[in-house]
Formats: structure tokens, sequence, C-alpha cells
């Protein structure tokens, strides 16, 4: 079971890109997803926290940084990653629009005193910056900056030299006069720097701007002749009706959601080497009832290595120099993107078919669609199967968007099953605008990257985390300039590999 509290953000750093705040306090009850929530102290193991968008993992923004325990609770400081989401984030901190926190925690022990959720033991997974935060006072207090602050003075002098609006400002770069033994050449400063990126101002169209010209080029001035001439070449130029072209890109074709990685456990890929091995235990020694003075019961323990195979997953993309001069700085980030979400898709459907291949096949066929009675039998089977092949519990189900679409339809006499307004009285938790949830104890997990289709047995599993491993090296960027063509090449790479290490942990359902 998973529940998300919310806190409150205390400061945010726009310099360093930090956030801080207390993310957790203990013995103060809050609303959470599962309703009225408590925390007991130190109640709470940390593991690698990525900071999200309102509970939603297909937008992270950062990491935790450090994290302190205290008497009261959890102190966390999150390093806001560089990005345009990052940026709002920090803004939004700030400015007091997004400053509360939101814990998402995987709950491991609890007690119900008096209809409140007594939370002994939990796992931290992850933590939102949401809007609303649990204490409506509790607001970011302050924006630290790392720099030494300006003097009073210094700005008050910097703002007289700052032009008004509407003023017109040149550029008075000037070299320097020459000094007795001072170094070749001195730089001066121009009084109004020049910003990065510039262009000339474009033709004005305006049709009072057009009409007195039309007006003076008859009457003979070259100027406004030319300015005639070129508003009505359309041919290089937008005339006076020009096109703009705006800075957001429309992109419905990926997203770096890995549902069936999440699902599983994840490990860092040993640095060198095509294949690993894991010793796996195949023989287990025996215990047994002997008469008095009897022999014991003896068996040999032993084991076996799991060979695990490296894969390499890249792409590339190659465009002239131009291109990437003269181009918006849009382009290069949004191909990245674009990059990124590819290789996340290719790794998250790979470990989906793997899922697919070891697990074990439900005994008992279903309709595609299963009815809520179906679907608890094939929860409840799975679960088993899971339990008797791993002596672990099974603790996650994975579903294709066919599959989910299906469990938001399932009711109990019209009343939605898996869909309530108040979640601690429903079933489990399945939301259209989440492709996480709960349904019938397990975590669920959406996914669009799978190796089957919508009709065939992968369409639905149950699985064991520790039965399926995700091993995987960071990814790496490589830039090739080619000189002779004037192109260059852009690929994005990395190494994964997938260890079944228990293929029967994994449970799917059976397509009649």
């Amino acid at each position: 079971m998973k529940i998300n509290m919310p806190m409150a953000v205390t400061a945010a750093d726009t310099i360093k890109r930090t956030i801080t705040g207390t993310i957790v306090t203990w013995n103060e009850q809050g609303n959470t997803s599962v309703g009225p929530t408590v925390f007991a102290e130190d109640s709470i193991e940390m593991s690698n926290v990525k900071l999200l968008l309102e509970h939603d993992r297909t937008r992270p923004i950062g990491k935790m940084k450090e994290y302190k325990k205290t008497k009261a609770g959890i102190e966390a400081t999150f390093k806001i990653a560089n990005t345009m989401a990052g940026e709002d984030a920090l803004v939004e901190a700030s400015e007091g629009l997004r400053d509360g926190f939101s814990v998402g925690a995987q709950i491991n022990e609890w007690t119900n005193n008096k209809g409140v959720m007594q939370i002994t033991s939990a796992t931290l997974e992850e933590v939102s910056l949401v809007t609303d935060p649990a204490i409506d006072s509790a607001r970011v207090s302050q924006v630290a900056a790392s720099e030494e602050e300006v003097k009073d003075s210094d700005a008050a002098t910097a703002d007289s030299d700052k032009p008004t609006e509407g003023d017109q400002v040149s550029d008075t770069t000037a070299p320097a006069p020459a000094v007795e033994e001072a170094v070749e050449a001195a730089k001066v400063e121009a009084t109004s720097p020049r910003p990065a990126f510039y262009t000339r101002p474009r033709l004005d169209p305006s049709p009072v701007k057009y009409l007195e010209a039309t007006i003076k080029a008859v009457l003979g001035d070259e100027s406004a002749r030319q300015y005639v001439a070129a508003a009505a070449d359309t041919t290089d130029n937008a005339g006076l009706v020009p096109t703009r072209q705006l800075s957001e890109v429309i992109n419905g074709l990926a997203n770096t959601t890995r549902s069936n990685i999440d699902a599983i456990s994840t490990g860092v890929l040993p640095d060198a080497g095509m294949s690993f091995e894991i010793p796996k235990i195949t023989v287990m020694p025996t215990v047994a009832e002997v008469a008095e003075a009897g022999t014991p019961s003896e068996t040999d323990q032993n084991a076996a290595f799991v060979t695990v195979s490296v894969k390499k997953y890249s792409g590339s993309q190659k465009f002239s120099i131009e291109l990437l001069d003269r181009s918006s700085p849009l382009f290069l980030t949004e191909l990245l993107n674009n990059m990124s979400a590819a290789y996340a898709k290719v790794t998250d459907t790979a470990v989906n078919a793997a899922i697919i291949s070891g697990a074990t096949l439900d005994s008992t066929s279903l309709a595609t669609y299963p009815t809520a009675s179906e679907l608890l039998g094939f929860v409840s089977r799975g679960a088993a199967s899971v339990y008797n092949n791993t002596q672990r519990f099974a603790r996650n189900i994975i579903a294709n968007t066919s599959q989910w679409s299906n469990l938001m339809t399932l009711n109990d006499g019209g009343r939605p099953i898996y869909i309530a307004s108040q979640p601690q009285n429903a079933g489990g938790v399945v939301s259209p605008t989440s492709i996480r949830g709960v349904v019938a104890g397990l975590d669920l997990y959406v996914t669009a990257n799978t190796a089957a289709t919508t009709d065939t047995d992968g369409s639905m599993l149950i699985v064991d985390p520790a039965a399926y491993t995700f091993y995987e090296s960071p990814t790496f960027q490589l830039r090739a300039d080619v000189v002779e063509s004037g192109q260059v090449y852009v690929s994005l790479y990395g190494y994964g590999a997938i260890a079944t290490k228990i293929g029967a942990g994994a449970f799917k359902i059976n397509k009649t």
C-alpha cells in the first residue's frame, strides 16, 4: 500500500538550484490519499528519492541531495534539474505558488486507531512538489542566494545607470587609452552590455508606416521606395503579414516513462564485460525429524550461476552545422529529449518482454478483459503462485493500456470499484490521470511499452520485484564533427542487462 502525505517547503535557493523543507513530521495527523494518517517517530526508511511534480512519475524535477532526521520529523534538501520544468518549479516555490511537499511512501506496518492510520514502518519512494500543503500557513519562508549581496549604495548607483523604458541605448565600447607599462590592450565595458542573442530590427509592417512610405516614394524619397519594394517582395520575407513560430513543441509520440522497469528491482551494471554471473541456490540443505540418537538429515546445499547478458542501446542523429549554429536552441534541446525518450521506450519494452517470457501462465483462462470477480481470482492465484515459487510476496501488477481501460470500468451495482471520491472506501485506486494506482492490494503500473499486443497473454502481469532486476549504466552522449561535409553526429547510448533471477516470480494472464 502506498500513501501520499502533503507537507510544506521552507526555502528555495534559485542560485544553487535547491529546495529545502520538512517533508515529514512525527506524530502529527495529516490527510493522505488513504485518509487521516500519522507517522510514528523514526518510522520511515530512505531510498534513492526523486522529487516529482504532483506525484506524476513522468515529471521528475530533481533528486534528494541530503536529509536529516530530527525529533520533530525529516528535513530534506533537493537538487533541482537544470530543465524548463525545474526552472519553473524554483520560481513557483520561491513565489509561493507551488510551495508544498507531499511524500509518497510504501507502507510496511501500520495499525488503525479510531479511523486514523498509525504508521510504524514505511519506505520513502518519492517526494512531490505540490500546490497545497497540509498546513496552509506553512509556506516558503525565504529565497536564499549564494553570492554576496550588493551594497545599497552600489545598487542605487547601478539603478541610476539603467536606461528607463523607451530610452535608446547604443554600444559605446571603445579602445582603452595607452597607459605606461600597462597590458597590451585594456578592455572597456560598454554602458549597456549586448545580449547573447540579438537580431537586426525587422521591417515595420504597420499600415500607417506603409501608407507614409508609399506617399514619400511618389515624391521621390529613395528610402521610402526601398521600403515599399521590400514590403511587396514576399518571396524572401514575410511582407506585411509575418508568420510567427512559437517556442512550444508538440510531441504526442513518446515520453520517458518506464513503468515496467519501475515495477521490478534495479541495480548498477558491473564496470566491465558484456556478461556477468549471479550465484543462485539450486538445492537447499534439509532438516528432518529423527529418532533419539538417530542420524541427522543430510543434504548438500548446491548452487549454480545465472548468466546475464549485457545489451547496448544506442541511437544517433546527423544534421548540418548550419542547423546547429543558426537554429533556435530549442532544436538541440528537443532532439536530446526525444532521444532520451526513445532510449526509455526501448529499454522498458525489453524488460516487459523478459518478464512475459519468464512468467508463469495462469492455469485458468479468462476473457480478454476480465470481470471484477475474474480479476480477483487472477490476483489471488498469481499471489499464491509467486509466493510458492519465490517465498516472497507479489507486490506489483503491470497492465497495458487496454487492461487499464477495463479496470476503470469495473463496478459494483454501478458504483466504480477502483475509482471513488473517497479512496479509503474503495477496493483500490485507478485514475484516468495517472499511470500509478492500487488494484486489489497490488501497486498498479500502466505501460504503453509492451512487447505484447492487446489480446495476448502478457497484457497483465503480477510481479515480485526482486525476481527480476534491470542492471543499467548511465547514458552517454557522443558528438562527432565531420569537417569535410560540415555535418554533426550526435549519439545517445547506454548499456543494460535484464536478469531473470526467478522466472516464476511473475504470473501472467491466460487469455482465452
